[in-house]
């Protein structure tokens, strides 16, 4: 589903998101902000915002960023084409920034733009990119019925209390705690009353949402057992993590697009099967010049990478198709995608069926496509 759609929430309330992105980064080190850092070559806002935006039934997406960083942001928004985002001032710590973002849902307005209060908010760190809908829709369930929730993972190592003298005086239970993510949703009533009754010591130095709606609103929220991936970065080893991470994840799956005559079709599905064994592999036999809803709900699922097999002397038109049907999905505004183009070369001579000005034609094409960030690589196979 195409960004800024709207589907069906859990339990079909209205959510939006806010993610506070203002942090200055200090335990990373460096000029930059950790959230405004390039990861893969895109900054580590922008997955974050991406993870939230292409869950269909989040109508809004609140950005707070300080205000030396808005011009920043907005330029992140326009060049990866993020289409539910409002870029919003924040405050000089975490909780006043959240503060700010919760006000322009209240407002339902913001610079001329409409927004909707929505009966539950997700608040989620800018500098999290690892977050899938699975969890969130988990959070943003327990959150209406319980008022509040958030997402809880087990204690890595054991935390102990240091005495006046520097001396242990007492270490907790580690199976009895749980360190607190991200995200986290509240029934906005909740949290936004929550907010309005805050002491400055709250907004100052409180770093926990979920004790806010305890505090003040005597909502005891629902703790959810979260996932691995739902870390954040923190320290510069942190980016790196990410970035193996990414790489990781673009390699899980891969699309096999079978497009060959009748006669050739059982040596086209050889290489889906050879792959299985390596690597989750869809294989359909279809042209690409017909609108396929199966391969739309693969590219859906954020598959970037496609084989496409053929024995047609230069398919740049059906390949273009795919392209073009890639580019609306926008998905290759996030990773770059990887189509790899395999020709079986069926003719009975010792010479290929592609001359030199066929190779020249798919050069141009695999030039023009790195610039949307589609990588178009080639195969000749001679079959006999």
């Amino acid at each position: 589903m195409e960004p800024g759609s709207r589907g069906a929430a859990p339990g079909g309330v209205s959510v939006s998101a806010v993610l506070p992105a203002g942090g200055s980064g200090e335990r990373l080190g460096g000029a930059t902000p950790k959230q405004f850092c390039a990861v893969q070559g895109r900054p580590l806002v922008s997955y974050a915002v991406r993870a939230m935006e292409r869950i269909s039934w989040i109508s809004d997406v609140i950005v707070v960023v300080s205000p030396e960083n808005i011009e920043t942001m907005k330029t992140i928004i326009e060049k990866y084409g993020h289409k539910k985002v409002t870029v919003v001032e924040g405050g000089i710590t975490r909780h006043r920034s959240i503060f700010n973002g919760l006000k322009v849902l209240a407002e339902n307005e913001f610079s001329s733009h409409l927004l909707q209060k929505p009966e539950v908010v997700i608040i989620h760190d800018a500098v999290r990119p690892f977050v899938e809908e699975d969890i969130v829709s988990k959070v943003v369930m327990a959150a209406k019925e319980h008022g509040a929730a958030g997402a809880i993972r087990p204690l890595v190592s054991t935390v102990i209390a240091s005495a006046a003298d520097g001396c242990l005086d007492h270490s907790l239970e580690r199976a009895r705690y749980r360190a607190s993510e991200m995200p986290q949703a509240f029934l906005f009533d909740i949290i936004y009353e929550a907010y309005q009754q805050c002491t400055d010591c709250d907004l100052d130095y409180g770093t926990e949402c979920l004790h806010l709606a305890l505090k003040y609103c005597k909502t005891n929220a629902k703790l959810v057992e979260g996932t691995a991936d739902l870390w954040k970065v923190t320290y510069k080893r942190d980016l790196y993590a990410a970035e193996s991470i990414i790489k990781d994840n673009l390699s899980q799956q891969v699309c096999v697009i079978i497009s060959v005559k009748e006669t050739l079709a059982q040596v086209g599905f050889l290489l889906p099967e050879s792959l299985k064994s390596q690597i989750k592999v869809e294989a359909i036999s279809i042209s690409l010049s017909k609108n396929d809803s199966h391969l739309q709900n693969i590219i859906s699922g954020q598959c970037y990478n496609f084989v496409c097999v053929n024995d047609k002397g230069c398919a740049i038109q059906e390949i273009q198709e795919l392209v073009d049907v890639l580019e609306k999905s926008n998905i290759p505004l996030l990773y770059p995608v990887v189509l790899i183009l395999v020709h079986l070369d069926i003719s009975e001579n010792n010479s290929f069926s592609i001359g030199m000005e066929d190779l020249t034609t798919i050069k141009k094409f695999a030039r023009e496509t790195k610039k949307k960030n589609i990588l178009v690589y080639g195969l000749l196979i001679q079959y006999k």
